[in-house]
């Protein structure tokens, strides 16, 4: 009698909070994270400064390329030995979720200056095999690491005591 009821009550459970996340949402936008700026009763609302990657296909990916358009982005190193090859994987899951629906377009941007070259990165890319050309892999300059992942509100350096000689976030970050 006692797992019965405990099976009602784990079964109700689930119906509430289906019926409670499924209940109609009168804002139908996504939140604004960031600084905001009002001027005039005009609200300006925090934007990713212009940027120009070069990508595993030797192609610029720029925010103009990438404008008007979702995308996910990350923070990699190809040798990292912690966090990146769960991200990576979990990165790769979403974009089979999605399956072919190119509204959305992924961003890894790679902190290992010294070794992630474009060849290197290609050779990652196929060896996930990642067939997309909605997904790009970008090295960063040395003196952008720290700053480009401030600007995704995101944290990414070098650390020469951490696994890998980077440390960063394993976050996903919708744009």
């Amino acid at each position: 009698m006692m797992k019965v009821s405990n099976r009602i009550f784990a079964l109700l459970t689930i119906i509430t909070a289906l019926w409670i996340g499924c209940g109609e949402s009168t804002d139908d936008k996504l939140p604004f994270l960031g600084d905001t700026v009002i001027e005039n009763g005009d609200t300006t609302y925090y934007t990713i400064p212009a940027f120009d990657y070069i990508n595993q296909d030797s192609v610029h990916v720029t925010n103009k390329s990438l404008a008007g358009k979702p995308y996910v982005a990350d923070f990699f190193f190809t040798s990292c030995p912690t966090i990146c090859p769960k991200v990576k994987s979990q990165m790769i899951r979403l974009h089979d979720l999605l399956g072919p629906d190119h509204s959305v377009t992924y961003l890894s941007m790679s902190i290992d200056y010294r070794k992630d070259s474009v060849p290197i990165l290609r050779r990652y890319v196929d060896k996930l095999e990642i067939d997309d050309d909605h997904w790009h892999f970008v090295q960063l300059k040395k003196d952008q690491i720290e700053s480009v992942a401030n600007q995704y509100f995101n944290i990414a350096f070098e650390d020469e005591s951490a696994p890998g000689g980077f440390d960063h976030s394993g976050r996903l970050i919708l744009v």
